[in-house]
């Protein structure tokens, strides 16, 4: 179990885009060195949430605090040294170099380029297996091989916390597997990683919790096994569940 201390909260948001209301009420806490999984169907808020968790989008009500700050209170830089971003809408990229996109993400940090800002962009390449193709135009790359260096340049930022909004949506499920690989032991290491998912199945097994959302609003919140019931998952989603033993699910890399 997870005793590290909470390092992002949210108390009581509600958001509304004209008259849709998209959250309702959420209160909900992140801890360092946890994965936590939101997971619901479309429409459910994940996206939103995620944007106000970030500081991006300021909650109609309630609150958002980082380290026990109020994140509204705070500027741009101070929340970009400590929350990393990914967004789930695509990107009209240029045609720059993989290698200076991803060095974008240590744009916060300043304008020179140091050893340290070198050595986190090495390091990001290499965590999404896109160091290969470091020096090829971005613009050149398959949809799945952008995503990964969008999560590149996300991973540069070496921040406390990271926000991923589907980041394996478009991903094979070998890259899918080390991507959740990755975010486990970012999270081993102390990060705090909030990730959207629509697989339940990936869910489970990398996410320390999960937060099942439906209507702009967590139903329940915990570990998975506690949290993706049968009955659950078939209230939230309107299907029915049924775990077979000989599906064929990607499970490890070779």
């Amino acid at each position: 179990m997870n005793t590290r201390p909470e390092i992002l909260r949210v108390d009581h948001a509600t958001l509304s885009y004209g008259k849709t209301v998209v959250l309702r009420d959420v209160s909900l806490s992140v801890r360092a060195g946890e994965v936590l999984g939101l997971i619901g169907p479309n429409g459910a808020g994940k996206s939103s949430l995620l944007r106000v968790l970030a500081g991006l989008q300021p909650p109609d009500e309630g609150s958002v605090q980082m380290e026990g700050a109020n994140l509204a209170d705070k500027a741009a830089l101070w929340r970009a040294h400590r929350i990393a971003f990914l967004p789930q809408e695509a990107e009209t990229l240029p045609p720059m170099a993989v290698r200076e996109l991803v060095s974008l993400g240590r744009i916060p940090f300043g304008k020179g380029q140091s050893d340290e800002d070198r050595l986190a962009v090495e390091e990001a390449l290499l965590q999404t297996r896109t160091l290969e193709f470091a020096h090829r135009a971005v613009t050149a790359l398959s949809g799945g091989e952008r995503a990964r260096v969008l999560l590149s340049r996300a991973l540069a930022v070496r921040a406390p916390v990271l926000l991923a909004d589907e980041p394996i949506a478009a991903l094979d499920p070998a890259h899918a597997l080390s991507v959740m690989n990755l975010f486990r032991d970012l999270s081993r290491k102390g990060a705090a990683i909030v990730v959207v998912l629509h697989d339940l199945a990936l869910a489970s097994r990398f996410c320390d919790r999960v937060a099942l959302l439906k209507d702009g609003a967590p139903v329940s919140v915990g570990l998975p096994a506690d949290v993706l019931t049968d009955d659950m998952v078939s209230h939230v989603y309107g299907v029915s569940v049924q775990r077979v033993c000989s599906a064929v699910i990607p499970w490890n890399l070779v």
